[in-house]
Order: C-alpha cells, then structure tokens, then sequence
C-alpha cells in the first residue's frame, strides 16, 4: 500500500506564518497602503510603517495596526532609502518581509511630459523599487531569507495613452521583479501584485469608465490586493517571479 505524500513533497511546503515577521511597507500611511499594514497587522506581522508627508495619516495606521513603528524616509534619495532600512535593523533588529506599495500617479498628454515629469514618476516608481529591494535583500540575507512583494499596475499591464511615462515605470517594476526572482532565489523571493481600479473618493472620470467594462461589475478594494499581498508573503520559496493581477478581469478585455 503506497505511503500518503509528506507535507514537504509531493504536497509541497506549508504556508509560512506571519506572526512576529518584521514586514516593512512603503506607502503605508493611506489607501492600499494602509489597507495592506492593516491586514499584515492582523496576520500577526511586526509592521513597520513608512511615509514621508501623510503624518497624520501614518499615525493614525500605526494606531490601527496595534502601535506599529513609524518611519519617515523620501524615497527619490538613495541615501534616505539606505538609512530607511538602517533604521529598521536598528529598531526591529531584522526584517523578513519588503511591500513596495509608494508610487506616484499622473497623466499628460505624452507630447507635452518634461523631463521633470518623467523623472517625478520614475523617481519613486521604478528607481525607489530597485533601491529599496537591494537594501531589503541585504537584511533578509542577514536573517536566512524573506519575501519581497513589489506592488505593480495594471498599467504596467496594459498601455494607457495619457499614462507613458506611469505605464512604463510599472512595466519597469514587473520586468524587475523577474529579475530580482532570479538573482535572489532560493532564499528569498519576488513577486508582484497588479491592482485593477481601487477607487477611492478622488476617483476621476476615466477611473468610473474602467469600472464600467471591468467584467467583475465593480472597482476593488484595498484588503483585495492586501489579500494577494499575503499569499505571496506566506508562500513557500517555490513562487517566485510572478505578477499577480487583482482587476476584476479587466486585463483580460
């Protein structure tokens, strides 16, 4: 009589627990931000919170999450990005687990995008992305491994033509995230979650038209994406490398 499967083989490794990982969030003071450390909070997780303007906004989640620690970083500097993850060695003494979620949005006509455009996008969506993966790498390496889920679009996905320069800086994160998959396995992993239109109330008319041919009826909702953003942190070292999108099927039209 054959032997049932072991729970390390042929039924695969067991989803990780987040309780007590130390998951920094970038992003988090408001909207899916905030959405994601509420949820990361209620796994268990030691979140810590960043931000750089919305202070109110950040307190009043870190209050949400249970007293999570606040951190303050501008991501367009690479030195402020370094003393970011400093910062949290030195305070939460590791980390286990990186939400890229900051990201900038806006549209112009891509006649008229300057230089200075460009670079207010590519700044924080892409560069920021790169340089705040590199540095949480180095402190999972400390601690054995991690889980790094980077926070893409679906327009990244899809082209948008009044969003180029956005739409090619989400691009930018996906091919990244494959990059880094590879480079960095098997100890820690990279994958990404594409959000559909989460409307929130400065929902523009272009974002209600979206709505309107999502084949779900509807936009989502910050603990959709949070959702997909903890599977990936559980998942075992086996996915990695994957974009993950949460759009009601509207990449599908």
């Amino acid at each position: 009589m054959a032997s049932p499967p072991s729970s390390s083989g042929e039924m695969g490794q067991p989803a990780q627990s987040l309780v007590g990982k130390v998951i920094l969030v970038t992003g988090a003071a408001k909207r899916i931000g905030r959405g994601i450390a509420l949820r990361l909070a209620a796994e268990g997780a030691r979140v810590a919170i960043h931000y750089q303007r919305s202070e109110d906004d950040a307190r009043r989640t870190a209050k949400d999450c249970g007293g999570a620690e606040l951190f303050r970083a501008n991501l367009e500097s690479v030195a402020e990005i370094t003393r970011l993850f400093g910062d949290v060695e030195h305070r939460l003494g590791r980390l286990d687990g990186l939400v890229n979620n900051a990201a900038r949005f806006t549209r112009f006509d891509p006649l008229e995008i300057t230089e200075k455009d460009w670079d207010f996008i590519h700044s924080v969506n892409l560069k920021a992305v790169f340089f705040c993966c590199q540095n949480g790498a180095r402190l999972m390496q400390k601690a054995g491994g991690g889980r790094i889920v980077n926070i893409g679009s679906l327009g990244g996905i899809r082209p948008w033509a009044e969003h180029a320069h956005y739409c090619s800086s989400k691009a930018g994160v996906i091919m990244l995230t494959r990059a880094l998959a590879k480079a960095l396995a098997p100890a820690i992993t990279v994958n990404s979650v594409a959000p559909g239109v989460i409307p929130f109330e400065d929902i523009d008319e272009r974002g209600k038209q979206l709505i309107e041919v999502t084949p779900a009826g509807r936009g989502g909702t910050p603990g959709e994406i949070a959702e997909a953003v903890v599977y990936f942190l559980k998942a075992s070292e086996f996915v990695t490398g994957q974009i993950l999108a949460v759009d009601g099927g509207l990449s599908q039209r």
